[in-house]
């Protein structure tokens, strides 16, 4: 397993949390989700074998959210 961090804005809210958590858990290969909303940062546990980095970037951002 592999474990990638990201800063994400434009999360507001427990619903924010609540959406990016859905849409990351939604990728197989995806094993962890752990979000802070106070620093806005996203851990992702996940295995490279189903899932690449830039498929969690994609369906975060797909969510309306940016990654930076």
């Amino acid at each position: 397993m592999e474990t990638l961090q990201l800063q994400v804005s434009g999360m507001t809210c427990g619903g924010c949390v609540a959406s990016v958590e859905k849409v990351l858990r939604a990728l197989p290969g995806v094993v962890d989700v752990q979000i802070s909303l106070a620093d806005g940062k996203v851990q992702i546990g996940y295995r490279p074998d189903s899932v690449d980095a830039a498929q969690c970037i994609d369906a975060i951002e797909g969510a309306g959210y940016d990654v930076v």
